[in-house]
């Protein structure tokens, strides 16, 4: 037994398919199924409008999941037609894990955020990743436009309800844990990459490569 297995067989009662998973949850009702729709209608394309920031899911051959973070001023995904997005790439680490995934499997997974709002709207559907100069300098910010965009063939599309963030307390500051003390992320990488170097260090050498760059 792998070490993986052997940490999963320490917990009883696996659930092993959709009839035992069912005889759990129950069944979906109807209009949780009928909600989705194939196409970006009026209220998909107004939510992304007013959204600054969604989850990109792509997955590599091997099965392996990545989400990336992505945000901007509220609207930064551009709603092309009813079954196409662009969504722009900014500055970031340039590992381009999603890019990698998409040039092997093209599959791609949103779930878009509105600060304040419970509900969140979830899309799939295939993408390509574009060089188009007319698209990026569309896109521009403070006259910094991507050198890239992703396109997304939209081929399904529904709003998820507002549980989560109730249960969460995602949009109420006074509910938050203080997290002053958490790691920021140049201690994170001095510490998981076993680098022999500060933190003051490390942030001018990233600063002299353009990692703090914006746009």
């Amino acid at each position: 037994m792998s070490a993986k297995e052997t940490l999963f067989s320490r917990f009883n009662n696996p659930i092993q398919s959709s009839e035992d998973l069912e005889m759990v949850v129950g069944k979906p009702m109807d209009n949780t199924i009928e909600k989705e729709v194939h196409h970006l209608d009026e209220i998909c394309r107004d939510f992304i409008a007013a959204s600054p920031f969604c989850l990109m899911a792509t997955a590599d051959p091997d099965g392996f999941i990545d989400i990336s973070p992505k945000g901007d001023p509220e609207g930064f995904v551009q709603v092309l037609d009813d079954n196409l997005l662009a969504i722009p790439d900014r500055p970031g680490n340039r590992r381009a894990d999603t890019f990698h995934n998409v040039m092997k499997d093209p599959r791609m997974g949103l779930i878009f955020f509105i600060p304040g709002k419970g509900e969140t709207l979830r899309v799939n559907g295939e993408a390509r990743i574009v060089q188009d100069e007319a698209l990026c300098q569309s896109m521009a910010v403070k006259g910094k436009a991507p050198r890239l965009a992703v396109l997304l063939y939209v081929e399904r599309a529904f709003m998820h309800c507002p549980k989560c963030m109730i249960r969460s307390h995602m949009w109420q500051p006074d509910a938050w844990t203080d997290s002053s003390a958490i790691p920021d992320i140049g201690t994170a990488i001095i510490k998981q990459a076993h680098l022999d170097t500060t933190l003051e260090k490390l942030t001018a050498e990233v600063e002299k490569q353009g990692g703090l760059d914006l746009y």
